[in-house]
């Protein structure tokens, strides 16, 4: 599996810890539902930067988002 593949878990973990749906996450993020969709899927790649905004919606560190073990 990629990293990729492997981050997008992560997010959809802690978004759904978090009880967020893909749009209400999406829309905290100024992103589109089918964009954070593409993500979780590991089709496409958030900038730094959104993966700082977003750690911070998950109330996570980047760290989280980027274990893979």
């Amino acid at each position: 599996m990629s990293r990729l593949n492997n981050l997008g878990q992560n997010i959809r973990k802690f978004r759904l810890k978090k009880g967020l749906t893909q749009a209400e996450l999406a829309l905290s993020l100024n992103l589109s539902y089918e964009y954070i969709c593409r993500v979780e899927r590991g089709q496409k790649f958030m900038s730094l930067r959104k993966l700082f905004e977003l750690a911070d919606v998950l109330c996570v560190k980047i760290h989280d988002l980027m274990d893979f073990d």
